[in-house]
């Protein structure tokens, strides 16, 4: 325990913060238009708790997140339960539960706060935002670019202009390892050859299948270029149907915004855990990782489901919050809120001052006021 009451006081656990008055501003916006994107093309948001049980949340999608989730006990029914660290398997929960009568497809967006056990390398955040949708109930190519194509506005939305998303198919190298006998060790040397990405060590594993995956390894890059050297290679007949997957996936995304980059890395599986189809991270210029995961995967009760999940917090350094400030107008004491209804339509922000007896211009300046009402109109404040 920590002695020294006034620090105990401000400080708190490894990877949490307060966000102070600008920054909270700020996020918020981010959520706002990300989420008011998302319902311009029909996804409803819903809101799950940020506690629950721990059979319900890690089971199905959420087995892929437990070991991310914090647990404690309910002191009401002594079962465990767990803070979500991921909102998108609750989603899945609640289409296969709440929502099971709605008509399918099932389109759902959501925003809210999660806790991790433990920060991603390239941010030690342990209390995380994330914004995202959910498309439920159909299985097809047309389904991903949606999914793709509305997160690409969202992001506009939020006054981001550069993006990426790079395209995985995490069953197709597994495809082509399935169709050789390897021993333990020549499948795990393999796999951890093609994670870590080393030309050299998956020809020394991969025995007959090393051009093929070598050739995959080196096609990783711009969609277009990945797309002609992939369709040169001879695969087998449950890699190549994987592999028309992804390409028709990306045909449907450039057909509804051909200006956004695509990339496609044709042997990455690593992190893919519960998804059993077309996965997807997004990339921000300035950004150190993704600021953004998901893709093709199975809803609780088997429904096929696709969905992304945005992290808005990771967007606000990159965001100019300037251009969308409001004026402050400092309001002398003795006016009403009824007499200032206009000018906060007019989008004016209003600073009530609470003492007969203060110095106006003062008051103003001090509250960085750039007006006083003054006899019904708006006076700039003196410098």
């Amino acid at each position: 325990m920590i002695e020294d009451s006034e620090m105990s006081n401000a400080l708190l656990p490894i990877g949490f913060c307060d966000l102070l008055p600008s920054d909270a501003e700020a996020e918020a916006c981010v959520v706002k238009w990300m989420m008011d994107a998302f319902a311009d093309y029909g996804y409803e948001r819903v809101s799950p708790p940020l506690l629950e049980f721990e059979q319900s949340l890690l089971s199905h999608a959420g087995s892929g997140i437990a070991d991310q989730t914090f647990r404690v006990m309910d002191p009401e029914t002594h079962y465990m339960m767990g803070l979500r660290p991921d909102i998108t398997p609750q989603i899945a929960r609640i289409a296969a539960t709440r929502l099971i009568n709605s008509p399918r497809p099932l389109r759902l967006s959501y925003a809210g706060a999660c806790v991790l056990v433990s920060g991603a390398k390239h941010n030690a955040s342990r209390q995380i935002l994330q914004a995202g949708i959910e498309l439920i109930g159909i299985d097809s190519p047309q389904a991903d670019a949606e999914i793709i194509t509305i997160t690409a506005e969202a992001l506009a939305s939020a006054g981001v202009s550069s993006m990426s998303f790079d395209l995985m198919m995490p069953q197709l190298a597994n495809s082509i390892i399935q169709t050789e006998e390897f021993s333990e060790h020549q499948r795990k040397g393999l796999l951890r050859a093609l994670d870590r990405k080393d030309v050299a060590a998956v020809q020394h594993y991969a025995g007959n299948l090393a051009d093929t995956l070598t050739t995959m390894l080196q096609a990783a890059g711009p969609a277009d270029r990945a797309i002609e050297i992939l369709q040169g290679l001879d695969l087998p007949l449950e890699a190549q149907q994987i592999l028309e997957r992804l390409l028709t996936s990306v045909k449907a995304v450039q057909a509804h915004n051909p200006e956004l980059q695509l990339t496609i890395d044709p042997v990455e599986f690593r992190g893919w855990n519960y998804h059993t189809g077309l996965c997807f991270a997004v990339y921000v210029p300035g950004i150190s990782g993704e600021v953004g995961k998901g893709g093709r995967y199975l809803s609780n009760n088997g429904e096929p489901a696709c969905g992304l999940t945005l992290r808005p917090d990771l967007l606000l350094p990159l965001i100019d919050f300037d251009q969308y400030s409001r004026q402050r107008v400092f309001v002398p004491f003795g006016h009403t809120i009824e007499e200032l209804r206009g000018l906060r339509k007019d989008g004016y922000i209003l600073i009530m001052g609470l003492k007969a007896d203060e110095n106006i211009t003062e008051e103003a300046h001090r509250l960085k006021c750039s007006f006083i009402y003054k006899n019904k109109e708006l006076q700039p404040v003196s410098v």
